[in-house]
């Protein structure tokens, strides 16, 4: 496993190189899309990018949990969670890359 992060800065370079955009152009667009892809989610709608996988938001009920610790009942409120799921297109890319 690699210990390597991408960055918002490593997409704008991407761009930069293979686009030919400035880097202030590239830096802009990656931000642009980041933030079309937040707002969506953030109103509560599924993106989907071909090829890549699903986001979507999911609404979980509250309910009562355990302090594994003490076995104490603790409640837990309700709340919304961001959820992934990847195409069969991208488990098939990165279980290919395992095999080394």
């Amino acid at each position: 496993m690699s210990d390597k992060t991408l960055t918002r800065m490593d997409l704008a370079e991407a761009i930069h190189n293979e686009v030919g955009l400035s880097r202030n152009e590239s830096a802009a667009m990656v931000e642009k899309v980041l933030g079309h892809i937040s707002d969506a989610l953030v109103r509560g709608e599924t993106v989907k990018i071909s090829s890549f996988g699903t986001f979507s938001v999911r609404d979980k009920a509250a309910r009562v949990g355990r302090n594994p610790k003490t076995g104490e009942e603790v409640p837990i409120l309700p709340r919304r969670v961001l959820t992934f799921r990847p195409s069969h297109l991208m488990k098939d890319r990165v279980a290919a890359g395992n095999k080394d």
